[in-house]
C-alpha cells in the first residue's frame, strides 16, 4: 500500500504490521497509551498517561499527502523519547 511505501521511504518496513485492538493487557503494560481519535470509545485505565493524537487519516490519500502525516507521527514519537 501507499502507507507501506511511505514508511519504507524512511527505512521502516511495516509490511507485516496489522491494526491492533487496544486490549486491557496492552494498556496495563504501557507507560503511555497513544490513541488516534477514538475519544470516549477507548477504554480508560486510571493512572495511565493518555495522548490522543488527532491526525489526518491516510486511507485513500496520495503519496504526497501521506508524507506529512508520517513525518508528524515521527516528530511526536521522537518527542516522547
Amino acid at each position: 500500500t501507499i502507507v507501506v511505501e511511505a514508511t519504507r521511504e524512511e527505512g521502516i518496513d511495516i509490511t507485516d504490521q496489522k491494526l491492533k485492538i487496544l486490549t486491557a493487557d496492552a494498556v496495563q503494560a504501557s507507560d503511555v497509551v497513544i490513541t488516534m481519535g477514538c475519544g470516549d470509545a477507548c477504554r480508560f485505565f486510571p493512572g495511565k498517561r493518555y495522548l490522543d493524537w488527532r491526525l489526518d487519516d491516510p486511507a485513500g490519500q496520495t503519496f504526497d499527502a501521506i508524507r506529512p502525516i508520517r513525518d508528524e507521527i515521527r516528530r511526536r514519537v521522537e518527542n516522547l523519547i
